[in-house]
């Protein structure tokens, strides 16, 4: 690696073309709310436990998303305990992170999502999910994959307690700041 430093100091290397994020979340079933996961209704499933509306999806997604850009993670931006987030909907929290990244001069490339539980059956709602996601984040849906995994009846994914979500995204520099 011989050459010149040029004009850049000691250390100071240029921001990526293209950075790489990925998220997890994992919540426990709870029968008394309604199941919505990347935005989709899910009627006769038990919904999940959280402080928004509990959208696995969703939350993975935003962590993958800030992670690539260095922003944080929902957490950070979306507190659980804030009273303004209690039963928040996930899928407008997704669009506010977005709007962060392309305020930093980020944009989204694609998303790849794993969705791993027993039930519901994802397979059938994949394309419904990845058309709500690609809408939120403002890109194709040929740029988000969705798809369900079973944990094969093992640990609390198997025994039907709950349900995790991977995702891993990719950002691309839209605008040099």
């Amino acid at each position: 690696m011989g050459g010149s430093p040029g004009a850049r100091g000691a250390g100071e290397h240029p921001s990526p073309v293209v950075r790489v994020g990925t998220g997890y979340d994992s919540h426990r079933f709870d029968p008394r709310r309604p199941l919505k996961l990347g935005g989709v209704h899910f009627p006769g499933s038990p919904g999940l436990s959280g402080f928004s509306d509990g959208d696995a999806v969703a939350h993975a997604v935003i962590d993958a998303l800030l992670g690539a850009t260095c922003l944080g993670d929902i957490g950070t931006h979306f507190p659980p305990g804030e009273e303004a987030w209690r039963d928040a909907d996930s899928m407008e929290l997704l669009a506010a992170s977005v709007a962060m990244l392309r305020g930093e001069g980020w944009a989204v490339g694609n998303v790849d999502v794993t969705v791993i539980c027993e039930r519901p059956r994802i397979g059938p709602r994949a394309a419904e999910m990845r058309a709500r996601l690609a809408e939120r984040m403002g890109v194709r849906a040929g740029a988000v994959s969705v798809k369900g995994k079973s944990n094969e009846a093992m640990g609390w994914i198997g025994r039907g307690e709950g349900i995790a979500v991977h995702a891993v995204a990719t950002v691309v520099r839209a605008s040099r700041s």
